[in-house]
């Protein structure tokens, strides 16, 4: 008897041999209860880039590169029970989701560390033992250790303090600050939408800080509520909707010496926006990236600290808007700076100027994208950036010279590489998955070469589910431009036999959702093994493909967006597996208004919609978002109107569910509020359903519902009547 059939009579006998070969549907509750860590870490680089911290699993673990070794540090639980408990009863406040304040800050030594547990701040040494720098019951907001390492800066009651960790006397540096005179603290939509999560900042030599003061007084009160305590709370949120005040914002330095503030002549305090400020390395100067309020020309500003004057380095000015982000990174040995932009050639390059202004040369070029500068090697002279060069559907780790030339390509695999490199680019992690592999984390060094591996892929998903494949197909719009998509067939499918299909779409500017990495377990799959084919594209107007690929919604939201989407489906029913007359669409927030809009404006196609937390008028979303797309209401006012689908509920054909938190701090209730009182009115049946966090998403147990809702939904106008018998969860 030959050995292999020596095997198959084994597994033909044995029936634990078939189990391993059965794999698990995905459902809602395997999708529920799995947890979003994909066991990565986060490195907090020490000055010198030879170590990082990283938190995990309760602990900060120390990491030494040069021998790959970690040990654990400490457990910040230890220092929050020496913390002074802090009164948790007050209001509750509308700070953004993109507030950011460093957990962990190394001092110059590259040994001690300065983090914040329970409220108060700590000095954690080499060996683990803590000294408590405060001692109060309340929290010393954005704390900021001094780059000689000798003071905090921090804020309290919108005012900012100086603490001296050696006598741990503490210094108050502002004292107007109110509840509508913000010192050095952000306002509610400058971190949403310009991504700037911090409002002040040390000069390189420690002498100075300069921070960002926003009075915020004019800025449209939104009054949220909270209905479920025995009396309702006003709880009102400062967001400025479109066409309405912004804060007025000023840029001051404090000469710490003397506590003196001086204040920059920023110009037009309530009609520009002060995007980034800079030190320069030397600290002579103050770099700020300063945007009119459409979002149309860009100048790159010097202030000098001392007299408050300015000079304008670089303009850039657009006949749409400009896409604004971390962009500026001045050398710390040459009077000069690297900047991106798509001033040129509508894709982002990077570019070496003096710091007078000249431009020396251009580093890169092509019809791709840098994504971002990752690190800069000025004894090498070169630096270390991300890129979509190789596929838009991928980001890869580069490196070039100063004076541009070959690029050197430091990732090999294809996929997606996200990369968190030290100051000089000599040590990096990458984080890498595609469409087949699971997310893995490796130490790399400055020629991408393997030194250890951090994480391994996780397999056992994939080994414990049936994860159906999905493909990436491209389709074709009718000038040639290609659109990316991604499609999961159903479980059990079978050619010849016409399918329901859900389309998963988010459609708005900056984003792109197509990208060649793992997705694992999602609620595509559970779709797909309810027997739907899910189906998901980027269309004209989202990100990742240069900025002429987004310019189509350009002062007219919607409908670029939705004959794209419309011509995806019409792609997919030609392929013959797909029931035209049964047709899905579902989307949050951006994706919650196109849902709406495909169902309004493209009936013939989308029959059945769920719709999360959208936005139907754009005169209800934020300022700084909204007129960098479609201007101000008072000169585009058609446009919004058509836009709008509350304007156009009276066009509604098929079955919608709207879903949304009452206390949505981002795409406010009054989106929801207003599109039933028009669908009311113009005589139309829809389905909503409430939740109550404060928040932009639903979490915690609230999910559960959603999602069941969601399924539910289409299980009941989308499934023939044979298949609508599939549970919801095991």
């Amino acid at each position: 008897m030959s050995t292999h059939l020596s095997l198959l009579l084994v597994c033909t006998l044995t029936p634990l041999c078939a189990q391993t070969t059965v794999k698990k549907p995905v459902t809602l509750a395997d999708v529920l209860k799995q947890t979003y860590s994909r066991g990565t870490v986060t490195p907090v680089w020490s000055p010198d880039g030879q170590r990082f911290a990283y938190q995990k699993q309760g602990s900060v673990y120390l990491y030494e590169a040069g021998h790959q070794t970690s040990k654990e540090w400490f457990q910040p639980a230890k220092l929050e029970a020496d913390a002074v408990k802090v009164d948790e009863s007050k209001a509750f406040g509308w700070q953004n989701r993109r507030v950011s304040s460093d957990s962990i800050q190394w001092f110059p030594d590259d040994q001690d560390i300065l983090t914040e547990a329970g409220g108060d701040l700590f000095l954690v040494r080499p060996n683990g033992k803590h000294e408590q720098l405060t001692k109060t019951d309340f929290v010393e907001e954005d704390p900021k250790l001094s780059p000689n390492g000798q003071q905090i800066l921090f804020r309290t009651k919108s005012n900012l303090f100086l603490l001296d960790i050696s006598s741990h006397q503490t210094r108050q540096l502002t004292s107007d600050g109110t509840a509508t005179l913000l010192n050095g603290q952000l306002d509610w939509v400058y971190p949403e939408e310009l991504e700037i999560g911090t409002a002040s900042w040390w000069s390189p030599d420690s002498k100075e800080v300069a921070f960002l003061q926003f009075d915020v007084s004019n800025e449209f009160i939104y009054p949220q509520t909270d209905l479920l305590g025995e009396r309702a709370l006003a709880e009102p949120e400062r967001y400025p909707q479109s066409g309405t005040p912004n804060a007025r914002v000023k840029l001051g330095v404090i000469t710490i010496a003397t506590g003196q503030i001086k204040w920059m002549d920023v110009g037009d305090t309530a009609n520009t926006l002060l995007a980034r400020v800079i030190w320069l390395p030397d600290s002579s100067q103050l770099a700020v990236e300063r945007l009119n309020r459409v979002q149309s020309q860009l100048d790159l500003l010097f202030f000098n600290p001392t007299t408050g004057a300015a000079r304008t380095i670089l303009h850039e000015e657009s006949k749409t808007w400009i896409n604004f982000t971390d962009n500026l990174f001045f050398l710390k040995h040459h009077a000069e700076f690297l900047w991106t932009s798509e001033h040129e050639t509508g894709f982002r390059h990077i570019y070496r100027y003096s710091n007078s202004g000249e431009l020396l040369n251009k580093l890169t070029s092509g019809d791709w994208e840098v994504k971002k500068i990752e690190a800069i090697d000025e004894a090498q002279q070169r630096v270390l950036y991300a890129s979509s060069e190789s596929n838009p559907l991928e980001s890869q780790f580069y490196s070039v010279s100063f004076k541009g030339g070959p690029r050197t390509r430091l990732t090999s695999e294809a996929g997606m590489h996200n990369v968190e490199a030290n100051g000089d680019g000599s040590y990096f992690l990458d984080a890498y998955s595609n469409s087949t592999t699971p997310t893995s984390q490796s130490l790399k060094n400055a020629g991408g070469e393997l030194l250890a591996v951090l994480h391994e892929p996780d397999r056992k998903i994939a080994d414990e589910f049936d994860l159906l494949p999905s493909e990436i197909l491209t389709v074709a719009a009718e000038d040639g431009t290609l659109l990316y998509g991604r499609l999961i067939k159903p479980a059990g499918f079978q050619p010849g036999v016409k399918y329901p299909l859900i389309v998963q779409v988010y459609g708005g500017p900056g984003v792109q959702i197509i990208h060649n990495d793992w997705q694992g377990l999602n609620t595509a799959q559970v779709m797909a093994h309810n027997g739907y084919v899910v189906w998901e594209m980027d269309n004209r107007g989202s990100s990742g493909r240069g900025h002429k690929f987004e310019e189509p919604i350009f002062r007219e939201m919607g409908t670029r967006e939705v004959q794209d989407q419309k011509l995806g489906v019409e792609y997919l029913i030609k392929q013959g597996f797909v029931d035209p007359a049964r047709v899905g669409i579902t989307g949050w927030s951006y994706g919650g208004y196109m849902t709406i809009h495909c169902l309004l404006f493209a009936p013939d196609v989308f029959k059945v919609g769920v719709s999360g937390a959208p936005v139907t008028d754009w005169h209800n979303y934020d300022t700084i978002y909204t007129e960098r797309y479609m201007d101000l209401p008072s000169d585009n006012l058609e446009r919004y109107n058509r836009s709008s689908n509350i304007h156009n509920a009276d066009k509604l054909q098929g079955h919608l569910l709207i879903l949304h938190n009452f206390e949505d701090d981002n795409v406010l209730f009054q989106n929801t509020m207003q599109m039933a009182a028009a669908f009311e009115k113009a005589g139309k049946v829809f389905f909503m359903q409430i939740y109550p966090q404060k928040t932009h998403g639903v979490s915690g147990p609230y999910r559960k519902t959603l999602m069941e809702a969601e399924l539910s939904f289409f299980n009941q106008y989308l499934t023939p009547t044979e298949l609508r018998t599939r549970s919801v969860s095991p």
